[in-house]
């Protein structure tokens, strides 16, 4: 009984300890951790998101550069893998819009020069379009590449020119979920660029996955009515619902 007397006190004094020596921030993150907490109102919430955002910004400048910069790799490859589901459509949607190698080429360039002109442009605070007004536009995105694979037959010259434009709203969409993690100010360009690189391996990983399943089936006569159609239309459906639900 003594022993656990002893034991109760030490936990209460050890528990006032860590209470008082936290700051304001890091009191509201220490109350999260150690139960839910109900938030009465937006600002709360609102408070609470930029407590954590200045947590994170502080346990990213304390790590090593490498370890920083393979975390944002991993951060960008997540983000298509497995949580990306609408940018893996978009890439299908490019994937099944040619039976040849060298329009696709083209087309996944213009949308990786894109969405890169516009994640630097956004995280580096150029640019500011709210999530509400993004999401929807990259819903539609999805809805146009597939369904323009069910129209043209072959890639049209200005394809790669309307990708560039969706890839421009692409990189808006990342640039919302990159300052989620708060980029660190003295390793600004780094971990944006590893961010990217981590995007570009999600993307090439579904490219490749793609081909795996298909690309042998591309010279077939069938291909186009079995295989390329249906599966855009699926895309483009799954678009439209995305839209839908994204403007209620």
């Amino acid at each position: 009984m003594k022993y656990l007397k002893i034991f109760i006190l030490f936990i209460f004094l050890h528990s006032s300890f860590v209470a008082f020596s936290h700051e304001q921030d890091d009191l509201l993150i220490l109350e999260i951790e150690q139960g839910e907490l109900s938030f009465q109102d937006e600002q709360m919430t609102a408070e609470y998101k930029a407590a954590l955002k200045r947590q994170r910004k502080r346990q990213l400048a304390a790590m090593p550069w490498y370890k920083r910069f393979f975390l944002f790799v991993k951060a960008g490859v997540v983000h298509i893998i497995p949580k990306g589901l609408d940018h893996i459509l978009f890439v299908l949607g490019l994937f099944f819009s040619s039976l040849f190698l060298r329009p696709l080429l083209w087309q996944v360039t213009a949308f990786t020069l894109a969405h890169t002109i516009t994640l630097a442009l956004a995280a580096l605070g150029f640019v500011q379009v709210p999530s509400d007004i993004v999401e929807p536009l990259i819903a539609l995105s999805i809805v146009w590449v597939a369904v323009e694979n069910c129209v043209f037959k072959k890639t049209t010259k200005w394809r790669p020119f309307i990708v560039f434009g969706f890839g421009l709203l692409h990189g808006l969409g990342f640039a919302v979920v990159l300052s989620e993690y708060g980029l660190p100010k003295n390793n600004f360009v780094p971990s944006l660029l590893a961010f990217n690189i981590g995007v570009e391996l999600g993307q090439l990983l579904v490219l490749i996955t793609a081909a795996i399943l298909v690309w042998f089936m591309k010279n077939k006569s069938w291909y186009r009515k079995r295989i390329q159609i249906p599966a855009s239309l699926m895309i483009a459906a799954m678009g439209l619902f995305w839209f839908i639900e994204r403007m209620l």
